[in-house]
């Protein structure tokens, strides 16, 4: 799968969570529901993944934290 085929279903998945939902909810009601609707679609999909960051000696674990990552290709 392209990353505009991935793109264009993601797009078309949160256009129909925000329509049934409507604006106004916490963003973490809304990321768990982009996540079920993506694992209903057979696609590979993780959330909440820290991301580190290391500066010479330092590293800090908790630099990032990535929303959702799909497919290992789209965040």
């Amino acid at each position: 799968m392209t990353e505009n085929e991935l793109s264009k279903i993601v797009f078309d998945l949160g256009l129909k969570i925000h329509k049934k939902l409507r604006p106004g909810l916490f963003e973490t009601v809304y990321e768990e529901c982009l996540f079920y609707e993506l694992q209903k679609h057979n696609l590979k999909v993780e959330k909440q993944i820290v991301l580190p960051i290391v500066y010479e000696e330092l590293k800090i674990n908790n630099a990032f934290r990535i929303d959702i990552i799909i497919e290992d290709k789209l965040i």
